[in-house]
Parts: C-alpha cells; structure tokens; sequence
C-alpha cells in the first residue's frame, strides 16, 4: 500500500526595497513563487496487497475444475505459522485453491481460527480456548512453537522456533507483515481478507478440561458462522464441515445453499451402507487411513465420484506429507489435497 504526499507552499508578495524598484513606479515587484515538494513517503507494502483471485471464486467453479485443487490445512501448518494471518497470506501467494480453517468461540462469543481445544501447542499459554476473550487470545503468541516441517515440536533448540516474539515485538515482523499477523485471527478477519478465496471451514467440538464434550458451544459457534456468511455474502464461496452430524444438522437449519461435507457418522454410514446423504453435501473429506484402514482406495474414489461426489484427502500422519504421497493420491482419484505443505503440491 502506498501513500504519498506532496505540499506547495507560496510566499506571499513582498515589495522590494532595493531603490530602483521603488524609483519605477510603473513596474509592479515582482511575486516570486517558491515550491517545495515534500518527497513522497512510503508506507511498507504488505505482502497482502499482492494477492490475487484464485482461479476459482465459488464452490461450484471450484468443483467445476477439470484438475486436483490445493486446500491449505491451518493455511498451510508446515510450512508457515498455523492458524495465522501470515500463513493464509502466503498460502494465499502460493497458490492454493482453497483456505481451510477450524473455528470454536471465545469467551465472550467472537469466532475464532483455532484447531486446537487449548492454546497449548502453539502458543506460550495455557488453557482452553473457550476461557479467554478474543481479545485475549489475539494477544497471544501463535507462532510461539512454529518451526517448520512439523505439527509441533517443542523439543528444538530456541533458535529453532523463527517466529517466536514477532507477535509480542520482541523481534521484527517480516517484510510485508506486522505483528498482528502472528496474532489468532477471528474468522471474520480472514473471510474479510481474501473475499476471493474459497473457505473451508470446520466447526470444532470444544471439551471442558476433564474431556466432557461441549455441543452447547459448538451449537453457538454453528449459530454464529451461520450469522457471519449471511452478513459478509459468502453462501457461494465456503464449505463447512464438522465431525459431529448433529452440529452440521444445526447450522444447515439455521441458513440455506451452504455447501457442508457430511460429519463422521453420516460419511461410515455411506462407506458401509450406502446410506443416503444431505443434499447439501458436494465433497467428501477423509483421510487416507482410518483406524488403521485405508479407505481411501482407488475403488472408494471411484464410488464416489460415480455418485457425485468429490474427495479433498486430509492427511493424518506427518510422513504423508510430501509430494510423492500427494501424487499418489492424486493418481488414486482424489480431487483435493487438503495438505500442510503446499508448497509440496505436485
């Protein structure tokens, strides 16, 4: 973004007192008008400016690709801060396809990016999501752990961690970002800012310290995306999931024409079954093995795409991330390639 600014500034009229001016009286003195140009100063450019529309701006478009899509997971978790406005940014300069997020509600019932039930694991403090305000939790470092080509690791020597205190000030932010990009987003913030990119979007299930489930509050958090993508005109351009049925069953009550993949049951009931699905759900999401199956085989792609159905592939194990196994899936018949590191798409 770049902002200048220029002034000229005039002398007034000053009659000279040299005596052969005065002696002419015929002879106006002259006004000698002096500018002076302030150069123009720049602001940074940030790095969000250069981002550009995908190919696809809608979930039908998207689906309409002849040709696998890239969804960045947490905007892409190993190769940038997960769950922050710099790592959807450069994901967004990558590329991709598509942003994929988790969402759950603060204390005071703002919608936050967040994957995890805690702050623990990318942050330096503790506790559950759903005890801080927004506010709070915006003030947190959450590249605090990130190191790159891992879901987290906090066994690394300190110089390992190469964002830490960009957040908090303590080291500069790089070029094109300030601090507030290492900061939780709330999900506004982020549909605001790339109104071109499809969103994914998965409604989390947050639990109480002991582990008690909370679907009062992923109910909330349903009710409140729901509001959200009314308010910002984003019905055309996200896709939400969730693995409770029940929260899904819940906000496709409260808005209609939202693209949803189906929760976990409903998915193994059609995997097993065959049992019919809400018309609602256009794409299936699954990982490559579950409980130590492989469900994603050439035959399952097959399936579903014979039945209308497309499949992103999320990945449940850190050694599948890498281009080779992104290929293979490809190969398979996977239609999107829901990855942490895409900038190892094939």
């Amino acid at each position: 973004m770049i902002s200048s600014l220029s002034m000229m500034v005039a002398c007034g009229d000053e009659k000279s007192t040299n005596p052969s001016t005065e002696a002419t009286a015929t002879e106006p003195a002259t006004t000698e008008v002096v500018s002076t140009e302030v150069p123009a100063t720049e602001a940074p450019a940030m790095a969000i400016d250069r981002v550009v529309a995908p190919e696809a701006s809608t979930v039908s478009d998207l689906l309409a690709l002849d040709r696998p899509i890239v969804i960045a997971h947490a905007g892409g978790d190993f190769d940038w801060p997960h769950s922050t406005m710099y790592a959807f940014t450069e994901a967004a300069l990558a590329g991709v396809d598509v942003l994929e997020m988790d969402v759950m509600l603060s204390a005071d019932g703002v919608l936050m990016v967040q994957h995890d039930n805690t702050v623990d694991r990318l942050t330096n403090n503790t506790g559950l999501v759903g005890s801080y305000t927004a506010a709070e939790l915006q003030a947190m470092d959450n590249a605090y752990w990130f190191s790159g080509g891992v879901w987290s690791d906090k066994s690394l020597p300190e110089d390992a961690y190469v964002f830490r205190g960009v957040r908090t000030g303590e080291r500069p932010a790089p070029e094109g970002y300030t601090a507030d990009d290492f900061a939780m987003p709330t999900f506004e913030q982020v549909a605001r800012a790339f109104p071109d990119h499809v969103l994914d979007v998965e409604i989390k299930i947050p639990e109480t310290e002991t582990g008690e489930v909370q679907l009062d509050r992923a109910y909330a958090a349903a009710a409140e995306l729901a509001r959200l993508i009314e308010d910002l005109d984003r019905a055309d351009s996200i896709v939400v999931v969730s693995f409770d049925d029940s929260v899904l069953s819940e906000f496709r009550s409260l808005i209609a024409d939202v693209a949803t993949s189906p929760g976990q049951t409903s998915l193994v009931n059609w995997y097993l079954a065959g049992a019919p699905l809400d018309p609602r759900d256009v794409v299936f999401q699954a990982p490559p093995v579950y409980e130590g199956i492989e469900v994603l085989t050439a035959e399952t792609f097959e399936r579903a795409h014979n039945e209308g159905y497309e499949v992103w592939v999320w990945m449940n194990d850190t050694t599948q991330e890498t281009t080779e196994f992104y290929a293979e899936l490809v190969a398979r018949g996977a239609d999107g390639l829901l990855i942490s590191r895409p900038t190892a798409a094939p």
